[in-house]
């Protein structure tokens, strides 16, 4: 029997956690309080049952009141094991908030500080533009000095600093405090120059911090792909991934082999526990082992939520061993969730933590029935093999949704055929790790043979990526997964609601049997080679038509998108890329979003084959990065580019990228006009202030209408404005420029820096903002969202909606796709 007994204190306790790091924190100490008083009133309620029970096992009281007795006890029991752990981390919460409210006062002032702390996240690399190179960190404050009086902090700020420092290390730092979003982990965040180590980290933070830079150092000479993955199978170091490859892997489900988790812990546990086995070494040696080995391993690849969710239910499993009985995997799990919420209420909302928690919930309660169902068709190591990933995927679906409204449709197939593969590139990756300092004559061959299983992991996702239909549109937000967890708990209950079947009849094997045997030896008797190879071409042929045609049409068939779309925006993170239809397959395209392939996949959606003109507003990665997608996958007959060639790396690739393609490239300058179909445009404002922002290429669009499939009546278009990434000055110089329109762009992701005199001239119907879910920025601004709100606009944004369209029927302009 799987014992769930811990499950419904778990769920509470997350519940809880979530409400009081957002919404609720106001009410934590109130929730602190009555959350005391319903332990007491239950505990209370339990001596009592307990007296009656006595009573009622005496003779003369005993019956059906002491059988309802007994009954009632363990629901009591239960009940107060759920309040004694929502009463737990409600008091952690309000201690923690109260700890965090004076430098949250500080961040919501804006002012200028002094932090001091400890660096307790790993630097990684965060450029926003070419030559902006910086990096981003935690830093958990102990000091903070503003105004001129220094206090004592407790609270973690996100820092965005020229230097990286190193983990571990007391550090600090100086900056303009902003404050968090709400709910955020971080109390605050700080951009600083730089930041000064005071105190270096630990003896033993230095010795594994060699062994991470020995192991980049031994892998560097090896393929792109190598390079990036075996530091992130071994250590989940993805600092040298490749941009196309983390999409892929993305895509196909296979992002957890560079996301250290349970996975990796079963690995370096069931190794370790295999080598003492064979060195016979005795029971509490091996357990004192596996904890060092297990905490050195934490320490190496860095605390993050899904290493401490495993950390921890490996230290109740050692502890099961130590003593004789092996722990469960189901208490051990809510024991886990339970005990890291009290610790750290905000992983509450940590997705990391979450598909942690989900996988390994659906790993130990649904990989044996489903398993057990699949046995009887496929063979048990078949079965096994495939119920893994197909629990997984149940389990981790609904969460997913959350960060990416779509399903995979390739994630189980693709993480069945990279199974093999994990184990030889995460333990041949450890072994690279730990003999890289000390003998690199070595770990490099052994880093080369690791690499020739990541290279099989990365053919996996890039077939994988490649098929069309690959990722199929979903719902977005929480509408979406609890669809997504409904029919997947729906299936699920239709699957395992039966006992497991016999599988085929054995009337059926008999016949497969004896019909192989008959065709193998007519075969031998009538065929030539010839014809066998015609059959075996023509069965080919059938396969591909399954494999790719079938897919194909499906994913043409579910753009959720309508055919008469006029505006669309794409979500591509934090980044701009708009279309706007100029016909059935064609488009006028407004910038390209970020490196990866997320703008060329949203034009794909529309069914935009072709680009009538591509309008780059200005040079900054965030609207240029995904040119190359753009251009592989259509026909584009003109480019026009922004005046001013900044960042000139940037700019300079761009024009190589064009030039290679045979794209016609012209300037924009102010008053340049022209039409697609019966789409108008001009160029209202280009190179109108200093820096690329304020030189941002302004763009009016008058889209056009569409005609109804049965008559030929036709809906007006709209009047669009594309602001770019203007600030201050640029939208200055533009005031006296436009007029009212329907639709605008908002500047700059909907950043703080927005003219309230522009927003009331333009007065859109619609204000659509492009930016990325849980950008470091901030975006798009409360200022900005309630500027534009305030003159009757009604704001979209792709970071909550995704990929939006904008059609007019009748009249009345329509959003689609959110």
């Amino acid at each position: 029997m799987t014992d769930l007994r811990m499950v419904p204190a778990a769920l509470a306790v997350w519940v809880a956690a979530w409400l009081l790091t957002g919404p609720g924190a106001a009410w934590s100490g109130l929730v602190t309080g009555l959350a005391a008083a319903l332990v007491v009133a239950a505990c209370l309620d339990i001596a009592i049952v307990a007296t009656q029970a006595r009573r009622a096992a005496r003779p003369a009281v005993a019956g059906s009141f002491g059988a309802r007795l007994a009954v009632a006890r363990p629901a009591v029991a239960h009940a107060v094991l759920a309040a004694a752990c929502v009463l737990a981390v409600t008091a952690s919460a309000h201690v923690q908030l109260a700890g965090r409210a004076p430098l949250a006062d500080l961040a919501g002032q804006r002012v200028s500080a002094t932090l001091t702390g400890v660096v307790a996240s790993e630097p990684e690399p965060f450029a926003f533009a070419p030559g902006t190179e910086q990096s981003r960190w935690i830093l958990a404050a102990r000091t903070v000095d503003a105004r001129g009086v220094e206090s004592a902090a407790r609270a973690h700020v996100q820092v965005l600093s020229s230097t990286a420092p190193r983990y571990g290390a007391t550090v600090t730092v100086s900056g303009a405090l902003r404050p968090a979003d709400l709910g955020a982990a971080e109390t605050a965040r700080l951009t600083a120059d730089g930041a000064t180590e005071i105190r270096a980290p630990p003896s033993a933070l230095r010795v594994l911090d060699t062994h991470r830079t020995a192991l980049l150092d031994v892998t560097d000479p090896l393929s792109p792909q190598a390079r990036g993955l075996v530091p992130g199978a071994a250590i989940g170091d993805t600092s040298r991934l490749p941009d196309d490859l983390a999409e892929e892997m993305r895509t196909t489900g296979l992002s957890h082999i560079t996301a250290v988790s349970g996975g990796h812990f079963a690995v370096v546990v069931a190794v370790l526990t295999l080598l003492c086995s064979a060195a016979r070494l005795p029971r509490p040696v091996r357990v004192l082992l596996v904890a060092i080995a297990s905490l050195a391993f934490v320490m190496l690849v860095r605390p993050e939520p899904a290493v401490l969710r495993a950390a921890v239910m490996a230290a109740f499993a050692l502890t099961g061993v130590a003593i004789g009985r092996p722990s469960q995997s189901v208490p051990a799990l809510a024991a886990s969730v339970v005990g890291l919420l009290v610790v750290d209420p905000w992983l509450a909302r940590s997705f990391g933590f979450a598909l942690s928690a989900a996988a390994t919930a659906g790993l130990v309660l649904l990989a044996a029935p489903l398993a057990a169902r699949l046995a009887p068709w496929t063979g048990a190591t078949a079965a096994f093999a495939l119920a893994v990933p197909l629990a997984a995927q149940a389990a981790c679906g609904p969460v997913l949704v959350l960060l990416d409204p779509s399903v995979s449709t390739v994630s189980v197939l693709a993480n069945l055929l990279a199974a093999p593969s994990l184990v030889p590139a995460t333990v041949l990756g450890l072994v690279a790790t730990v003999l890289a300092p000390w003998l690199p004559a070595v770990a490099g061959p052994v880093a080369w043979v690791a690499s020739g299983a990541t290279w099989w992991i990365a053919a996996v996702a890039h077939w994988g990526a490649a098929i069309p239909g690959a990722a199929v549109p979903w719902l977005g937000g929480p509408a979406g997964a609890l669809l997504l967890a409904a029919l997947t708990g729906l299936v699920l209950w239709a699957a395992l609601r039966h006992a497991p079947r016999p599988g085929w009849p054995e009337s059926w094997r008999a016949a497969v049997r004896s019909g192989l045997r008959e065709a193998l030896a007519a075969r031998r008797r009538r065929l030539t080679r010839v014809r066998f190879v015609a059959l075996v071409a023509t069965a080919s042929a059938a396969a591909l038509v399954v494999a790719v045609a079938v897919p194909r049409l499906a994913a043409r068939s579910g753009t959720g998108m309508p055919e008469d779309w006029q505006v669309a925006a794409c979500d591509v993170g934090q980044g701009d890329a708009l279309a706007l239809r100029t016909g059935p397959v064609s488009a006028v395209v407004v910038d390209v979003g970020p490196s990866g392939p997320a703008a060329g996949r949203c034009l794909d959606r529309l069914g935009v084959a072709r680009v009538d003109l591509l309008v780059l507003s200005h040079f900054h990665a965030d609207h240029v990065g995904g040119l190359g997608p753009v251009l592989a996958g259509r026909e584009v007959a003109a480019a026009l580019v922004s005046p001013v060639p900044e960042p000139a790396a940037n700019a300079a690739a761009t024009g190589a990228a064009l030039a290679a393609a045979g794209v016609p490239v012209r300037i924009a300058q102010a008053g340049d006009r022209g039409a697609a179909g019966a789409l108008a445009w001009q160029v209202v404002q280009a190179g109108a202030g200093e820096g690329a922002n304020d030189s941002s290429v302004v763009l009016a669009v008058r889209t056009a209408g569409t005609a109804h499939a049965a008559g030929t009546a036709r809906t007006a278009g709209l009047d669009v404005l594309l602001l770019g990434d203007l600030e201050d000055a640029g939208q200055a110089a533009l005031l006296p420029l436009v007029r009212r329109t329907d639709v605008v762009k908002v500047a700059h992701h909907g950043s703080a820096v927005q003219s309230r005199a522009l927003a009331e001239r333009l007065r859109p119907a619609v204000a659509l903002v492009s930016s990325g879910r849980g950008n470091e920025y901030g975006h798009p601004t409360d200022e900005a969202l309630d500027l534009y709100a305030g003159v009757g606009a009604a704001v979209v944004r792709t970071d909550e909606c995704g990929t939006v369209a904008l059609v007019v029927r009748g009249g009345d302009v329509s959003l689609a796709g959110c």
